[in-house]
């Protein structure tokens, strides 16, 4: 009897032991298509994506063609076009018109910038349909002499910047970036490439705050494509989290992991310092004073000896700039009266028009951006009192046009602070 069910129980385990491996085999089955299918969906997203956003083969085909044609003419062009010792790097483009790669021209490592007419979307196999260009290079005309174009600069700088005493020597700075071959003379198409730059306020503000070491140098251009140097580091704080993880992670989780990877103390406050000397020299500069109404981290990066840079522009804008856009909006509440992410105004009910006086000044701004990155790791000795005076920074409200004495005691005192605690470190 016990002889006769030891064969049955067996080929019950075996049958057992046989649908179990049956549906392993169908769940990796399963899973393996499941991947496969998934992966060669994001593999599509992916390129889709890539291809519509890095088009920089079509500017430098562009900008090429008009130089050979003798439109255009800079002091990269023979480089990129003929002698090909300009080459683009990895593509960093986060918008299909403004293509950005990193560069190598000779010795110098830097960042490619270049504009692309309107890029009409393609499905994937099909060849893309040519780019609608805006005609950027036709000024100044054939037949304007440099005088006339002197003009020409003098009045788009008094339109951007409001009137100022220094703007003829602003020009005179500008023709000189703009002789690209060094001849001493600037010819018709290197003038419409410098017209083309002008154009973009970006390469404005950062050929105005370059001098002081607060964006990085331009290297060269050529139309309105143009090199500036790379800033090694940024951006300033933060991670860059992989997509997929962006929407999971909490936002406290999220401020407080961007503190996590920082240089340590000494470095940081230098790296701060360096901000709060950019606040310094836009408040009432050379050029009329600017606000900075984008102080994302992503906007700011750091040099190897730890000097701040403004890596985006765009997110300063003149105060004339600022005044004329407010005076031109209508508005029903405050929440109207934004300016990009930093910059409000207070809403005039009785006219429906937004003020021109910012709610806050670029230095209170700058104190809140730095707050958690100077208090982590700060010297115990020094912690409370820095945050005193971070917290009487962030208080500071209106124009601050209207308390100087109050925002230059502040600054000085902040800078003061932090100096006299790496003054004898080496990061000094």
């Amino acid at each position: 009897m016990a002889k006769g069910l030891f064969p049955r129980a067996w080929v019950k385990k075996s049958f057992y032991f046989q649908a179990r491996i049956s549906f392993v085999r169908v769940n990796y089955l399963f899973l393996t298509w499941l991947t496969v299918l998934v992966g060669s969906w994001v593999f599509y997203v992916q390129y889709s994506a890539y291809t519509e956003l890095c088009r920089g083969h079509e500017c430098k085909n562009a900008i090429c063609d008009k130089y050979r044609r003798g439109i255009i003419d800079g002091s990269a062009c023979s480089s990129l076009c003929d002698k090909e010792t300009l080459y683009m790097g990895r593509c960093l483009s986060t918008l299909p018109n403004n293509q950005v790669y990193t560069g190598s021209w000779g010795d110098h490592d830097g960042i490619i910038h270049c504009k692309l007419g309107e890029v009409v979307h393609y499905e994937l196999g099909e060849e893309p349909e040519p780019r609608r260009e805006t005609p950027v290079f036709d000024k100044p005309t054939r037949g304007t002499s440099v005088e006339k174009f002197k003009e020409m600069v003098f009045n788009h700088l008094k339109s951007k910047l409001g009137e100022h005493a220094n703007l003829a020597s602003l020009v005179s700075q500008i023709l000189s970036v703009a002789d690209g071959n060094r001849d001493g003379r600037v010819s018709l198409p290197e003038a419409r490439s410098t017209w083309a730059l002008l154009q973009m306020d970006e390469v404005l503000l950062g050929l105005l705050l370059q001098d002081r070491g607060h964006t990085p140098r331009l290297i060269g251009y050529c139309g309105d494509l143009y090199m500036t140097e790379r800033v090694p580091y940024g951006p300033l704080y933060g991670l860059s989290l992989p997509w997929p993880l962006v929407s999971w992670v909490p936002s406290g989780l999220q401020r407080s992991m961007d503190q996590w990877f920082t240089p340590s103390w000494p470095r940081k406050a230098k790296i701060s310092m360096g901000l709060l000397e950019l606040v310094e020299d836009i408040f009432h500069g050379t050029y009329g004073s600017f606000l900075i109404c984008d102080l994302t981290a992503a906007h700011f990066g750091y040099t190897d000896r730890h000097e701040l840079r403004l890596t985006n522009t765009q997110a300063v804008v003149s105060e004339e700039e600022f005044r004329r856009t407010m005076r031109a909006l209508k508005c029903e509440t405050d929440a109207d009266c934004i300016y990009g992410a930093d910059c409000h105004t207070s809403c005039d009910l009785s006219e429906r028009r937004c003020r021109e006086e910012p709610f806050r000044p670029n230095l209170a701004k700058s104190c809140e951006a730095l707050k958690d990155y100077l208090l982590r790791g700060a010297p115990s000795e020094m912690r409370e009192e820095l945050e005193r005076q971070l917290y009487a920074c962030m208080a500071l409200k209106g124009n601050a046009g209207q308390m100087n004495m109050e925002h230059s005691l502040i600054l000085n005192n902040l800078k003061a602070l932090l100096w006299k605690q790496i003054s004898h470190t080496k990061d000094s």
